[in-house]
């Protein structure tokens, strides 16, 4: 997520970086790979644009394609509410499969999947001409609650400021200021500015330092030694980006309100604070994306460098210690990341590269002037995808 350094042009051999798999070896495809560019950098009509998409995939009905495949035993979510929107489906997908893609091998590679999936959504059903933006949180990691996105108000143009406290903290202003979402209860979208969010974990065992602000987690001093990872260290940059007080977190946690699953007013005794519905907020989407830095830092040992198991384990801090992302069976390079049947499926391996041809982007922090995009430069991250 780092739009604050720039790296050497890296020209990597079409050998090295080409995917095998069948999606992969359709690099060439990508001849004219999108931009993403920070929100911050997109004009109004531009923020217009995707605030509006947005809000199409929440008017269009619900589709009988999802397909949870996680026992809700399990999950702890909601049955599917079929009167929900789309939008509300594409959520669920990151309710149902909670388990299956936090603390798991699945973390880095499903969410850079889930983006483009949404990026994808709103092209083909909600005629999206722009490229996907990207939230550069280590900007504002000084004073989140007086960043820029969120005071802007403009209706049709500005992502809305903090909700207001006496309406359960709903949105009131901004162009999702009428975004109504079905999990876990209808209500409108929520933020709530929360400095110290870790307070409320008294008792949860991995969670050790409760005092923390959750800004010093995201500083570009803290996104600059992640970037700087070990290379080919996959399992430790992923629990660097997601330890329990980690910059992922914490970003979902000082925003508060749905971004962090704060259970809305009126919820079901059971309802208790988890990434499940973090979803909801359309911000979640521009805040995914630190991974792709690191892999290019060393792309020789990092750019394939991946690793991790499929059964997640926070039952202590030991265990977390133990399985920072995941517990056997092992996950590779050709393990299917899962979709609830609302998208085709692909592998890891055709997402560990943005410029494959199954994806085709790079982060505006990338000179790619003089590249050739044969090469298949990785791209520029951001905040876990």
């Amino acid at each position: 997520m780092l739009a604050l350094f720039s790296l050497a042009k890296l020209l990597l051999s079409a050998a090295f970086i080409v995917g095998l798999s069948a999606i992969g070896a359709e690099a060439a495809a990508c001849t004219e790979p999108s931009v993403r560019r920070e929100w911050r950098k997109l004009p109004a009509p531009e923020r217009a644009e995707w605030i509006a998409a947005i809000n199409c995939l929440a008017r269009l009905p619900h589709d009988d394609a999802l397909t949870p495949t996680v026992n809700r035993s399990i999950s702890n979510i909601p049955p599917v509410n079929a009167s929900g929107s789309y939008w509300d489906d594409i959520v669920y997908i990151h309710m149902d499969l909670n388990t299956r893609i936090h603390e798991t091998g699945l973390f880095f590679p499903f969410h850079r999947f889930y983006v483009h999936a949404v990026e994808t959504a709103m092209k083909e059903r909600c005629g999206y001409t722009g490229a996907f933006p990207y939230w550069d949180w280590s900007i504002d990691a000084h004073d989140v609650k007086n960043s820029p996105l969120f005071r802007d108000a403009d209706p049709i143009s500005g992502l809305g400021g903090w909700g207001d406290p006496s309406k359960d903290y709903e949105v009131q202003d901004g162009g999702f200021r009428h975004l109504e979402v079905a999990y876990p209860i209808p209500h409108v979208l929520r933020r709530n500015f929360t400095l110290q969010p870790f307070l409320q974990f008294a008792g949860v065992p991995v969670f050790t330092n409760l005092s923390q602000y959750a800004n010093e987690s995201f500083t570009p001093a803290k996104v600059r030694a992640m970037v700087g990872w070990t290379p080919g260290d996959f399992v430790g940059l992923q629990f660097a980006m997601e330890q329990p007080q980690g910059p992922h977190a914490s970003v979902h946690f000082i925003l508060g309100g749905d971004l962090a699953g704060q259970c809305p007013a009126g919820s079901p005794p059971g309802c208790f604070p988890q990434p499940t519905f973090s979803a909801n907020e359309p911000v979640f989407f521009l805040h995914h994306a630190v991974w792709s830095d690191w892999q290019r830092t060393d792309p020789r040992a990092s750019f394939w460098a991946f690793k991790g198991g499929s059964v997640q384990n926070l039952t202590s801090l030991q265990a977390l210690h133990d399985f920072p992302n995941g517990m056997a069976p092992e996950l590779a390079l050709d393990s299917v990341i899962p979709a609830d049947g609302m998208f085709p499926e692909v592998t890891i391996r055709d997402v560990m590269n943005t410029t494959s041809g199954y994806l085709c982007y790079v982060y505006d922090s990338y000179d790619c002037t003089s590249c050739q995009v044969r090469f298949t430069l990785a791209d520029r991250g951001r905040s876990g995808s």
